[in-house]
């Protein structure tokens, strides 16, 4: 199930944002095969490392490097998180990839990419946005940036861009016959989701003062206010019809608060730190709850700020099944949808030798190159066996 079923991908197992694009890749239908280094172990409750078979591999041994490339042959698409030239050392790089199977899509997700000055730097989410410029966007005016967790570099700007870049690299090899390599940076990722804020800072806005953005914070009707019950609400009403139902929802003095909207031309930032005060001293006279009851059904843009927990039992997430169990864990459902290839619901990752040979036997994968993978599975169990 799903609009990628068929394809045929080889994730070389990592950390953060390689993970994440498996993910997303094998929600949506593709047989992922996740090979781990010798010794690994796996989360199998992990969201990040669901539906896929796991096969191990010592990546320093040759002979175990020439089994991943007898299975390459029969690969849409392999992707890996190493620094750059580590795969080429240890044997399945592009060029080795490539030569056994042409039409392969190589797929590598780094933070600095595969060429430039930072290239073979070490680096985590938090470095990679700081280079971007999206680091310096988000926080609180006067105080200094504040990480957005690791949701901009190693997610959104790395592996859904690697899961991007992937499929579309698919799309093309339908045209050409020809696989290529994707280079997936999460520095480039991070520029790029900042593209909006660039043509903003060519209009002449503010985009260079920490928190001075007024999607930042920095404008009372785009920030979250604390409740009575020391919970939080999310208010963002920028159009101006929309600001006028939260003065009006909220008892808010329209003399005062009134055509201050960012989409109003009587928006003036100046007002901005004297009307942010008073907007909080009116959420504080109420629980999260009570707001909640009070704009329920109304255009206001106000919303409740959920725990994870809580977002899980929301009405709305709930009517959407946002959330799903798995083997009684919630995690988050496959996303986006589609009408008429839905993807399936998700499935514990699993390690069993004869999944994973029932896998490259669809693959294509001869009785010799099966042979070898079976090999090594016994030895790994014996080995198991002796040490236990």
């Amino acid at each position: 199930m799903g609009p990628l079923k068929g394809f045929r991908v080889i994730e070389m197992a990592g950390i953060g944002p390689g993970p994440f694009c498996g993910m997303l890749l094998s929600d949506l239908g593709a047989q992922v095969l996740r090979v781990e280094r010798h010794g690994a172990s796996a989360d199998v409750y992990d969201p990040l490392q669901r539906n896929r078979l796991r096969l191990t591999l010592d990546l320093k041994d040759p002979k175990q490097v020439a089994v991943l490339l007898d299975i390459v042959e029969h690969a849409d698409a392999l992707f890996e998180g190493y620094r750059p030239g580590v795969a080429e050392r240890l044997g399945f790089g592009p060029d080795d990839c490539l030569s056994r199977n042409a039409k392969l899509v190589y797929g590598r997700m780094t933070g600095w990419g595969q060429d430039g000055p930072l290239a073979s730097s070490a680096g985590h989410d938090i470095n990679y946005i700081a280079l971007s410029g999206a680091l310096h966007a988000i926080g609180r005016c006067g105080e200094r940036p504040v990480p957005p967790l690791n949701l901009v570099g190693d997610f959104g700007g790395g592996g859904m861009l690697l899961a991007f870049g992937m499929v579309c690299a698919l799309l093309e090899r339908e045209r050409s016959g020809q696989g290529q390599v994707v280079d997936a940076a999460m520095v480039d990722g991070s520029i790029a989701l900042m593209a909006m804020f660039l043509g903003m800072q060519a209009r002449g806005l503010n985009c260079n003062q920490v928190g001075g953005h007024f999607l930042s914070g920095a404008a009372h009707y785009y920030d979250t206010y604390q409740t009575k019950d020391g919970k939080f609400m999310a208010v963002g009403p920028l159009e101006p019809q929309f600001y006028a139902e939260l003065i009006a929802k909220a008892g808010l003095d329209p003399n005062v608060f009134g055509g201050r909207g960012f989409m109003s031309p009587e928006d003036d930032p100046r007002c901005w730190a004297e009307l942010k005060p008073l907007l909080a001293e009116q959420f504080m006279t109420r629980t999260r709850d009570e707001w909640c009851a009070v704009f329920a059904g109304s255009d206001a843009c106000v919303s409740p700020v959920l725990t994870l927990e809580e977002a899980a039992d929301d009405p709305h997430n709930q009517a959407r099944q946002a959330f799903v169990k798995v083997a009684g864990v919630t995690q988050n459902a496959p996303a986006p949808r589609f009408s008429r290839t839905p993807a399936a619901h998700p499935a514990l990752a699993t390690a069993d030798p004869t999944a994973v040979n029932a896998l490259l036997s669809q693959w294509g994968c001869s009785r010799e190159q099966l042979a070898k993978v079976a090999a090594l599975s016994a030895q790994r169990a014996v080995t198991a066996d002796i040490a236990s």
